[in-house]
């Protein structure tokens, strides 16, 4: 029979748990606290003591793993709306899904010695150093897959980029991509790089509007690019409806459909 140290059965699911909601954070677009990250984690180890007791009925388990994960997000996350709160269960359940699926099926394959399952909970009794190593990598296979989806057309955006001069006000689908480093030169300030089409209704006031010219480079090609400064830009967040008024000056590129941005202005 396999025995089952609780210290490391609680701290392996502290980690799952701290990787699940992160990854949790990333899918959604939601901001996570560290420490209720960390709290709401081990809480949600506690229900690993399930494993435990003896085999539960199907429907009993179900019932106990979704109290358990709606109590988790909305302790990691908060409530602020119900179909933010919808959002987030569903991704931490999407992610521990195919999180278990692929231990279970590991367990059904090898049948390793040191690998438990019963009642949806696994326990692996192996090193401290490993378990952190692996949860790690596991996290940064997931930002490097986050950041490739925010580079593709088809990605689904989590911001809008409201944009005002006089008393005009363009909103435009906003795209996060830390390979935006564009910064001008004299201010300081951050570049948000959009699609000239998408300020058509500009074309009255350029006389008046006082573009500069800063340099830019891609992959491919090394450029100018105009700039101005508009009244007022906030950055407004799909999913959980926060808005953040921003220090920046507006690009113009043959980008279309989308406001590039640098995600460290949100922190500034």
């Amino acid at each position: 029979m396999q025995t089952i140290y609780i210290d490391v059965l609680i701290i392996l699911n502290i980690y799952v748990n701290y990787f699940l909601l992160k990854t949790t954070a990333k899918i959604t677009c939601s901001p996570l606290n560290t420490l209720r990250c960390i709290l709401a984690s081990f809480y949600g180890s506690l229900f690993s003591l399930l494993i435990l007791v003896p085999e539960l009925p199907f429907i009993i388990n179900l019932l106990i793993k979704f109290a358990a994960a709606v109590t988790v997000v909305a302790s990691a996350f908060g409530i602020h709306g119900k179909s933010r709160l919808i959002k987030n269960i569903t991704a931490f359940f999407s992610a521990n899904f195919i999180f278990a699926g692929a231990v279970y099926s590991v367990y059904s394959w090898l049948k390793p010695q040191f690998m438990h399952f019963a009642n949806s909970c696994f326990y692996i009794d192996f090193s401290l150093i490993l378990l952190v190593v692996s949860t790690a990598v596991l996290y940064f296979v997931v930002c490097i897959f986050r950041r490739l989806i925010n580079k593709t057309p088809e990605n689904n955006d989590c911001y809008e980029v409201a944009v005002r001069y006089k008393e005009k006000i363009f909103t435009i689908h906003g795209l996060a991509d830390t390979g935006n480093a564009l910064t001008d030169y004299f201010s300081g300030c951050p570049v948000i790089i959009c699609g000239k089409s998408d300020f058509n209704d500009l074309h009255n006031y350029y006389d008046r509007i006082k573009f500069r010219l800063i340099p830019y480079s891609t992959i491919s090609e090394s450029s100018v690019i105009p700039v101005f400064r508009p009244d007022e830009t906030v950055i407004i967040n799909n999913f959980t409806g926060e808005k953040k008024a921003v220090d920046v000056l507006i690009g113009f590129s043959e980008n279309n459909g989308k406001a590039i941005f640098n995600p460290k202005i949100l922190k500034n």
